[in-house]
C-alpha cells in the first residue's frame, strides 16, 4: 500500500500509510448479503416441477451475479485501491481500478490543513481532511480519512517542518 519505495525522492520517507476508512465498506458487505439471502430465496422458492425452473435459477444467478459486481465488487475494489500516503515531502493520492489517477501535494505547497467530522465519524474516528494548497486546486477535501486526528497533526507537523526548512522532520 502507498508509494513504493522506488518512488520516494532522495531523503524523503513514508510517515503515513492508510486506505480510507473501513466505513466505506459498510453498505457493499449488506449489499452482499441481502443479495445472497434474496438468490437462495429465489433458488429455493422456484418450484422444481416448473418447465422453466433451470432458465429461472439461472436469470436469478446472472441478476444476483450482476449486483455483487455493481454493489460489492467494484466498491470493495475502489476502496482497496484507493491509498493516502504522507511523506516527508508530499501528501500523495492514488485512486482507481482499471485506470489509476495519481495526486502529489508538496508540503511546502500546503498552506492550511483543517478537519470536519460529523457524530458518527467522531465516533467511529474518521473524517474530512481539508487541504489548502497554493497550487491551481486550492482547497481539496479527502473524506473518510481513518484516523483524522493523528493524520492532520501529522500534515500539519510536516507543512510546519518544510515551512522550517527542515524537510525531513528530523
Amino acid at each position: 500500500m502507498g508509494l513504493p519505495d522506488q518512488y520516494l525522492a532522495d531523503g524523503e520517507r513514508i510517515v503515513l500509510s492508510f486506505h480510507p476508512h473501513w466505513k466505506r465498506l459498510v453498505l457493499p458487505v449488506l449489499a452482499l448479503i441481502v443479495v445472497l439471502a434474496a438468490a437462495v430465496a429465489a433458488f429455493i422458492f422456484i418450484p422444481g416441477d416448473y418447465e422453466y425452473a433451470g432458465y429461472a435459477r439461472g436469470a436469478v444467478a446472472v441478476v444476483a451475479f450482476v449486483a455483487l459486481v455493481l454493489w460489492t465488487i467494484i466498491p470493495y475494489l475502489r476502496w482497496a485501491t484507493t491509498s493516502y500516503t504522507l511523506t516527508s515531502h508530499r501528501f500523495a493520492i492514488s485512486t482507481g481500478v482499471l485506470n489509476k489517477s495519481e495526486d502529489d501535494i508538496p508540503l511546502a505547497k500546503v498552506s492550511s490543513v483543517s478537519s470536519d467530522q460529523r457524530l458518527m465519524e467522531r465516533i467511529l474516528g474518521c473524517g474530512t481532511l481539508r487541504v489548502e494548497s497554493a497550487s491551481e486546486k486550492g482547497d481539496i477535501d479527502y473524506e473518510d480519512i481513518p484516523q483524522i486526528q493523528r493524520v492532520r497533526h501529522e500534515l500539519f507537523r510536516l507543512v510546519e517542518d518544510a515551512a522550517d526548512g527542515n524537510i525531513d522532520g528530523d
